[in-house]
């Protein structure tokens, strides 16, 4: 039996290899197609957000909301080869090509406006893995052409797209495609200057999906409404989560939170935003047991959230938090039922979380009163499946206390800030290289590779304060966690800076993969590409200093907002 010491040793000593071999790789390889001087960088289509920060509502202010949502799926997928983002693996043979539709890939969108004068906000959330900032400004490119022509009496503070990291979903940013086959037709080409390069993520298809989701926002803005906005959280418990392969990041977000925007219009449908932080990564999981190749399209438990809020007469909006290492757990929700197919899971889950959502400021005998919450014979059928295989059945409402929501002010502020990432991880610098990814690299004059993401802050009304992350981020960061210190971290070191709680003196929610997807977001401290059993996240991470970069952007836009934040 090894020491834990001995263990450490053997994980450097693997780590330096790694980082050798991978290093010597990449730079044997010509800069990709993707790849600019940092001095000739496009920086247009960047909004930085509400300016000035406000303290109060404006007067006689009144809150404006607009919804549009748009189908993203693919019609000829039978004709046309798609493949799935996620869950590249030899259960699949290595194979995510799509061989059927289960439900739909969406996109979800709101107009928001606080009646301050200071401009709409767009926030679009894409099904899918992940989307790269630079897809991001070509969909703020396309919707600026828009409002130019059809509204030009509409001035836009800020225009904000994020993912659900639904990996079912066609793939959006290039890893997941036939992997193998482009690596080979673009290793040729980076080598020998001959034939061309085959983008990762399907062209036409990240054309077609920038082009609809720009005219989604404008539909939004076109359908903005007044109305009210009350805020609610519920505290739903750690059985709806799990920290998958990352034992040293302690912290774990198990709030839901649920915004309501009621229209004074009675015509007009109300809508529901809610939010949590879990991988939605079920129905895309290849199996051995019969259940199939996981090669399905599904928008995995949002869309089934969305199905029976939906039903309930809202409309819905979903934002994802910081799902490093964290999963959904379904223990709570399948409760023992027998499934034919994975995606069954993703069904029950999301249809749980639903009824957690519109149940949650309402009281167990208001539950029980309403069909749609409370389906007796659902509830029936699924407790003899239970007993029927010896698990005990667990009813979602079980000791059941309601919380109160609160209105909001009609006050919006938001304020996003540009920062620089270098590119260490060897890996990622040769999947850029390679030409997989649709990331703008930049090179400086000593030929060291970074790129340029976004971070957010946003307040809504009086008590809501949101960070923005390009990535799927350590909640550790956010909240304080045993990775930040010397003792719980694999790199025996303090992490240098604070949490962003403490940096913003505020409780936080956070937004992930918001304007981006730059992989993980981990402590530097406790970085180390070579230990995969419970540091698998590495592999896909800008590297070692990306956790510190995020943070130190955060630290500046607090000082340049001083304390109009809180």
């Amino acid at each position: 039996m090894k020491t834990p010491e001995q263990i450490h040793r053997a994980v450097a000593f693997r780590q330096k290899a790694l980082n050798t071999i991978l290093n010597g790789f990449a730079d044997s390889l010509r800069d990709g197609p993707s790849f600019s001087c940092e001095k000739d960088r496009d920086g247009r289509w960047f909004y930085q957000g509400t300016a000035p920060f406000l303290s109060k509502p404006a007067d006689d202010a009144r809150w404006r909301l607009g919804y549009a949502c748009v189908e993203l799926t693919p019609t000829d997928y039978r004709s046309h080869r798609y493949y799935l983002g996620g869950y590249l693996t030899i259960e699949n043979g290595f194979n995510n090509s799509v061989e059927r539709v289960i439900d739909a890939m969406s996109c979800r969108i709101i107009a928001l406006d606080d009646g301050s004068g200071r401009g709409v906000s767009l926030f679009a959330t894409i099904d899918c893995i992940g989307l790269s900032n630079y897809d991001v400004r070509r969909i703020r490119r396309n919707l600026s052409d828009l409002i130019r022509i059809e509204r030009p009496d509409v001035r836009l503070a800020s225009v904000n797209v994020f993912s659900t990291h639904a990996h079912s979903c066609v793939d959006t940013q290039g890893l997941w495609t036939d992997t193998l086959k482009t690596v080979c037709r673009n290793l040729k080409k980076n080598k020998t200057g001959r034939g061309t390069y085959r983008p990762g993520a399907d062209d036409f298809f990240m054309t077609a999906l920038t082009r609809k989701v720009a005219q989604c926002m404008l539909d939004a803005i076109n359908d903005l409404t007044p109305g009210t906005i009350t805020a609610a959280k519920k505290d739903i418990g750690e059985e709806y989560f799990t920290n998958k392969n990352r034992a040293s990041a302690t912290a774990l977000v198990t709030g839901l939170l649920r915004l309501v925007f009621t229209p004074d219009d009675p015509a007009k449908r109300p809508t529901v935003i809610a939010s949590l932080g879990a991988h939605p990564d079920v129905a895309g999981l290849p199996t051995t047991d019969g259940q199939g190749t996981g090669r399905d399209l599904c928008g995995e438990y949002v869309y089934y959230m969305g199905e029976l809020i939906g039903r309930a007469g809202y409309h819905f909006m979903f934002f994802n938090g910081a799902i490093c290492a964290i999963y959904m757990a379904r223990g709570a929700s399948n409760d023992g039922v027998d499934f034919d197919h994975r995606y069954e899971q993703s069904i029950r889950y999301g249809r749980e979380l639903a009824r957690l959502t519109l149940a949650m400021t309402k009281t167990r005998e208001e539950i029980e009163a309403d069909p749609l919450l409370y389906d007796r014979e659902e509830i029936a059928r699924d407790t003899a499946a239970s007993e029927k295989n010896g698990v005990p059945y667990t009813l979602w409402c079980e000791n059941w206390d309601p919380v109160t929501e609160q209105p909001l002010p009609p006050l919006l502020n938001v304020r996003l800030k540009e920062v620089k990432i270098p590119v260490l991880n060897p890996l990622i610098k040769t999947v850029g290289k390679l030409n997989l990814v649709s990331y703008q690299v930049l090179r400086d004059g000593s030929g060291e590779y970074s790129v340029v993401t976004e971070i957010g802050y946003l307040q809504l009304g009086d008590n809501l304060n949101v960070v923005f992350v390009p990535g799927e981020y350590c909640a550790d960061l956010l909240k304080g966690g045993a990775s930040l210190t010397a003792e719980g971290s694999f790199n025996g070191t303090d992490f240098p800076l604070p949490t962003l709680e403490t940096v913003f003196g505020v409780p936080l929610t956070a937004f992930g993969l918001a304007n981006d997807a730059v992989g993980y977001i981990v402590p530097d401290n406790d970085y180390v590409l070579g230990e995969f059993k419970n540091h698998y996240h590495e592999l896909i991470s800008l590297g070692a200093k990306t956790g510190s970069c995020v943070t130190q952007a955060f630290i500046e836009l607090k000082e340049e907002l001083g304390k109009q934040v809180n």
